[in-house]
């Protein structure tokens, strides 16, 4: 062991004498392992990021979204009473289509309609902006929403439209930071709402993915639908109207967002969202209601059926696929490093065959000479793992900083990089180490 021990030192004192050649050779492993490391915490803060909006858009929900018919003034503006009558009218996404899916189809485990609208709060002098969303209590099961406080709209609250609601943590914040929020009121609009409930916050931060069916649970206030028809917002009445004046919608539609004013959004609800009781009702589901919804409109497409969980989980086979790429680039350039270590080793060899051959001569056996080459190319690769490793973590949160993409570095990825980086040295060092052994005494010593 001792004698092993001495190999090894000698393995050291030389690569502490050849500084420079040592941190050359070590680079391709340095770049190799952080580029692994960064890229698996890229990789991970995507998949986790997917799961995170899949919780979000919630389990087997099936969303429809209302689509906003665009005025077409070349063809309306002819005068033409007869091609006037041949346009049909849709009434837009409206409660009686909410109806109709609880009536008609067995398969639904949770309905909600959704109606936002965006205006101020007022709250002891406090005003914020801020969203006040309409819809039934379904909404906090369909989505898995907990209350850190209070309770959720009642029977009796929904039926009758009371001004109540449920705040999320956001709100809380912003206007009860030092009283608790239960049973105070916030005003929006020209309305005083009671708030009943606080929802738990969630540590999610996720922006910019409403349109994929996401909410950002914190900053909304929730309050039953009813509450939202009578004493807010109704469409359909100004919907109704309009209809009775023989204006008349194109076919040719275009997507809304919630918050358009109700000269461009005629449908009543902005979203309803539909929740089945297994994964496996999604596809005939919303072909059904696809049907449905086609005769009740008049053969009008103003509306559009979509299931964010599907749509997420193929961005994430995606985003699976693409990081499975980076990974094997980043593999080929531990490789390329482990290469790179080979060259040098062979080099060192015939650089030191007289080296070699002393110590043959002097009793030194084949495994010394094993030993300390062999050591050396470990120790280069380990010392490379361990920079490559804190670059890599270094790179990561860089990453996330400067291109705001969400990036995890778990103690899995930093194992395997430095357990690759070190069997690279053992692999790729083994044969130099072998041929050094193998040297002939006598010939190493005449080496010129």
């Amino acid at each position: 062991m001792k004698r092993y021990l001495h190999d090894f030192n000698i393995a050291v004192d030389s690569l502490l004498d050849n500084k420079l050649k040592s941190i050359l050779t070590a680079l391709g492993i340095i770049f190799g392992v952080a580029a692994v490391i960064s890229m698996l915490a890229i990789g991970r803060g995507a998949k986790e990021e997917i799961l995170e909006q899949i919780k979000l858009v919630g389990v087997n929900n099936i969303v429809i979204s209302p689509i906003v018919e665009a005025v077409d003034n070349e063809e309306n503006g002819n005068g033409n009473t007869n091609d006037l009558e041949k346009n049909k009218f849709s009434p837009g996404l409206t409660m009686s289509d909410v109806e109709s899916v609880i009536e008609l189809l067995p398969a639904v485990k949770n309905i909600s309609p959704e109606i936002a609208m965006s205006s101020f709060v007022v709250q002891n002098g406090v005003r914020e902006s801020a969203k006040v969303i309409g819809v039934s209590k379904m909404y906090f099961e369909i989505y898995n929403l907990n209350l850190a406080s209070g309770e959720i709209f009642n029977n009796y609250q929904e039926e009758n439209g009371l001004p109540v609601c449920v705040i999320g943590d956001n709100i809380r914040a912003k206007f009860f930071s030092k009283i608790d929020p239960i049973n105070q009121y916030l005003k929006f609009g020209s309305v005083w709402l009671k708030v009943i409930g606080v929802i738990e916050k969630s540590n999610i931060s996720l922006t910019g993915f409403e349109n994929a069916g996401v909410n950002v649970f914190n900053d909304n206030i929730y309050i039953p639908v009813k509450t939202m028809l009578l004493r807010f917002q109704n469409r359909a009445l100004y919907n109704s109207g309009k209809l009775l004046t023989g204006e008349t919608r194109s076919r040719q539609g275009r997507s809304i967002n919630p918050s358009e004013n109700l000269e461009s959004n005629y449908h009543q609800l902005d979203n309803i969202i539909v929740q089945v009781h297994s994964s496996e009702f999604m596809a005939p589901t919303s072909e059904i209601l696809s049907r449905m919804l086609f005769r009740k409109h008049y053969e009008i497409k103003d509306y559009e059926i979509r299931l964010p969980e599907l749509e997420l989980k193929q961005e994430q086979r995606t985003k699976d696929i693409f990081n499975i790429v980076l990974g094997a680039i980043a593999g080929i350039a531990l490789i390329v490093g482990g290469i790179g270590i080979m060259n040098i080793m062979f080099a060192s060899v015939m650089e030191r065959i007289k080296e070699i051959g002393t110590r043959l001569a002097i009793g030194a056996k084949k495994s010394d000479i094993v030993v300390q080459f062999l050591s050396e190319a470990v120790l280069i690769s380990i010392t490379g793992g361990i920079i490559g490793v804190i670059l890599g973590i270094v790179l990561a949160k860089v990453i996330q900083e400067i291109f705001d993409i969400l990036t995890i570095v778990t103690p899995v990825s930093v194992f395997i990089a430095f357990g690759v980086s070190a069997t690279i040295g053992i692999v790729f060092g083994y044969s130099p180490a072998k041929r050094a052994s193998e040297k002939d005494p006598i010939e190493s010593l005449r080496y010129e």
